[in-house]
């Protein structure tokens, strides 16, 4: 497994090779594309990419957790959380990734 991570300037660099645009219109474009899915995230819409995966907002009750360390019992307040559910594609891709 490698420590790499791919970062924004990853994706523009990306961008700018296989559309052609300059490096400055690739990152801009990158950060359109990430602005617009963080918005939608944030007003509690899905954000579908086909053949990548799904991601969603989930409301999370109240609930009495524990800590693990003391055993003592403490609320967990209501929340929001993002999650990310892989397109079947993706996780056939993955799942091939880890046979090399």
């Amino acid at each position: 497994m490698t420590d790499k991570t791919l970062t924004r300037m990853d994706l523009a660099e990306a961008v700018h090779e296989e559309v052609g645009l300059s490096r400055n219109e690739s990152a801009e474009l990158v950060e359109s594309v990430l602005t617009h899915m963080s918005d939608a995230l944030a007003r509690g819409d899905s954000v579908k990419i086909s053949s990548f995966g799904t991601f969603s907002i989930r409301d999370k009750a109240a609930r009495i957790g524990r800590n693990p360390k003391t055993g003592e019992e403490v609320p967990i307040t209501p929340r929001r959380v993002l999650s990310f559910r892989p397109s079947h594609l993706m996780k056939d891709r993955v799942a091939a990734g880890n046979k090399r």
